[in-house]
């Protein structure tokens, strides 16, 4: 990760395609694309590799949560239970769609703890997001049952874990849509980009129409001749962005080799260190080893040996302070900054982000390091970086 350190001849050859034909437009033009349709091929590959029915191309993974809550269903006064561990991404897409972000607690999975979803549970709630962080992958067949006893929508954020699996399943399937990120610094990059699967005709249908101004594509090569079955948003991805992505995608296969490679040479290496614990993985071969995240004893050690690490040329992830991807920083969330008056705020019982507490997800965090692990590094990278992390480590 991420998938730019591998750009190459396959993602000029894609991108040249587009740009012979002068059509930078998703849709339409038939007769003078030369029959290129990278958006579209994207889709399709994407679908096959996920073994979902449907998948939709969009312009970020913004833009993929708010396309799928859309098309689920989700909307205004609607509560969404959260991780408090994720990118602001997530809570953001909540609230433009109307409804109310509400946290819950993390386990050592880094991800929604289904043995405490009940907690924050009410007679709002509407649907549950888990966050495949970093990687790997909640308890999700538990967050799935605790949705079905519920009677809740089960919406994935998988858009950190491109290829990832649970006992075989792609990562994105268990819910009702799950919702990928192909932005610069992801697996798989578009420059800018996101994608939504689902097995649901009538979501994905949704979907298509809500992404692009409710347009139903059925018009034939006269968009203008489409209809306009629902109200939508403009949401669509360029072709030259979806050209680099799907050179990319095609890669996916060894970007995950290389990937898991580099984490299991560096987490043996790491196995035997004094107080050192790994991230709970709940099926360690459908990890795609975008991280290596570990816990040290305590949160003073853990800023120590952060600390060495950086000193050392080792750079690593200290989540409990980092301002996008811990809800401690999130003061725009806090205080409700927004450029104009959010639908959100009529909401009755809005929760009080200003004071709120995470007791259990705080422990965790506190003592939680995460290792970015790269696509480039050759052999002597890898033992030159095994060698620093010892020296930071040991102290």
């Amino acid at each position: 990760m991420p998938g730019f350190e591998i750009f190459g001849d396959a993602e000029r050859k894609q991108v040249t395609d587009v740009l012979e034909t002068g059509v930078l437009f998703r849709y339409g033009f038939e007769g003078t694309r030369n029959g290129h349709f990278k958006a579209l091929e994207f889709e399709k590959k994407l679908a096959r590799i996920t073994n979902a029915r449907y998948s939709h191309l969009c312009s970020s993974g913004t833009a993929a949560l708010g396309i799928a809550m859309a098309a689920c269903g989700i909307g205004a006064g609607d509560e969404i239970i959260v991780p408090p561990f994720t990118f602001v991404a997530t809570f953001e897409a909540i609230i433009n769609a109307g409804a109310v972000p509400v946290f819950g607690e993390i386990d050592e999975t880094l991800c929604l703890d289904p043995d405490k979803l009940s907690d924050v549970i009410t007679s709002r709630t509407k649907a549950v997001i888990p966050v495949h962080m970093c990687g790997s992958m909640a308890r999700i067949d538990e967050i799935k049952a605790v949705c079905e006893k519920k009677g809740l929508i089960l919406l994935e954020d998988a858009c950190q874990s491109l290829g990832a699996t649970y006992q075989g399943k792609a990562l994105g399937t268990f819910g009702l849509a799950g919702c990928f990120s192909f932005d610069a610094v992801k697996t798989v990059t578009c420059g800018e980009g996101g994608g939504i699967i689902t097995d649901s005709k009538a979501v994905y249908e949704t979907a298509d129409q809500y992404g692009d101004h409710g347009h139903d594509h059925l018009g034939g090569p006269d968009r203008g001749a489409d209809d306009h079955p629902i109200i939508g948003t403009n949401y669509r991805i360029s072709e030259l962005n979806a050209a680099v992505g799907l050179a990319q995608l095609n890669k996916l296969d060894q970007i995950l080799d290389t990937q898991r490679k580099n984490k299991r040479a560096i987490k043996d290496a790491m196995a035997n260190l004094s107080g050192v614990s790994f991230r709970y993985i709940p099926d360690a071969k459908g990890d795609s080893a975008t991280f290596l995240s570990f816990f040290m004893p305590t949160e003073e050690r853990t800023r120590q040996v952060a600390k060495d690490l950086s000193e050392n040329g080792v750079g690593c992830a200290y989540w409990y302070d980092n301002n996008w991807h811990y809800y401690k920083k999130w003061h725009h969330l806090k205080e409700m900054k927004r450029a104009a008056k959010l639908c959100v705020e009529l909401a009755d019982n809005l929760p009080d982000y200003q004071n709120m507490v995470l007791e259990a997800s705080d422990t965790i965090m506190k003592r939680t390091l995460s290792l970015q692990i790269m696509l480039s590094w050759s052999n002597n990278d890898i033992d030159d970086r095994i060698q620093a992390i010892r020296k930071s480590i040991k102290g």
